[in-house]
């Protein structure tokens, strides 16, 4: 399939726009008092996100659900995307949504129902899971069409990926976002999350617990030296960002 990168109608994976636009703003307003209701969302450092291009930027994060924390994104971007740092309490910005936003999910997550093919829609790269079905865990192969995926979405605009591959705290990076890094070479922003899973069932649409604070920390771009650095130091740098190495475990 040829995409289009340059029309103003259809993202880069054909996707129509304003379909984008209205899915974003009415589950934004669905969700909305998720992060700034019964439950609220703490951000800090969307300074360091305010100024950056509108491509070729990828977000690596820890994962706790499957939708809430990636749709607490989309509140995010949007909001700095309006000008408003650190902050989601104008929802106004759901008038004028980030739909250059895209976001790594599972298969097998994303074809659960409607709902989840319409999340989807609004800017889902939908990748297998390999290792899921590997006897060790280290020896899979990498479908290089999902990277190729990918690189469509960082020429097109913003990439969120989640490196673990899983919503399991400190579980081993794997090394397909390397190999995305080194060929595509993104301005490359870590975030930290916590409180998505005590609030929310791990698929992130059931409601456990409400007045839970939320956090989300944006860190500076990192300095990744990509000719030097082996594929393995570049992995333990970034669950290093991204506070799910082994030394955060006892914190």
């Amino acid at each position: 399939m040829k995409y289009n990168n340059s029309t103003l109608f259809r993202d880069a994976f054909g996707h129509l726009n304003f379909i984008k636009r209205f899915l974003i703003f009415t589950l934004g307003c669905i969700s909305y008092n998720r992060y700034n209701g019964f439950n609220k969302l703490r951000l800090t450092g969307t300074e360091y996100i305010q100024n950056l291009p509108t491509n070729k930027v990828l977000f690596v994060s820890n994962h706790q659900t499957y939708f809430a924390d990636v749709f607490a994104m989309f509140h995010v971007f949007s909001s700095v995307k309006n000008g408003f740092i650190n902050t989601i309490k104008n929802p106004i910005y759901l008038f004028n949504p980030i739909i250059n936003l895209y976001y790594v999910a599972a298969r097998e997550t994303m074809n659960q129902g409607i709902l989840t093919k319409l999340f989807s829609y609004s800017g889902g790269i939908i990748v297998n899971r390999p290792w899921i079905h590997s006897n060790n865990n280290k020896s899979y192969i990498i479908d290089l069409s999902e990277i190729t995926r990918m690189g469509i979405a960082l020429n097109n605009g913003w990439l969120i990926t989640f490196p673990q591959g899983t919503t399991k705290a400190f579980a081993p990076g794997r090394r397909g976002i390397v190999h995305v890094i080194k060929k595509y070479n993104p301005i490359v922003v870590p975030i930290v999350i916590d409180g998505f899973k005590q609030a929310y069932d791990k698929k992130g649409i059931k409601i456990k617990q409400k007045g839970v604070l939320q956090t989300m920390i944006f860190k500076k771009p990192m300095q990744l030296d990509l000719k030097n650095d082996t594929t393995k130091h570049i992995m333990e740098k970034i669950m290093d960002a991204i506070e799910q190495s082994p030394k955060y475990k006892s914190i």
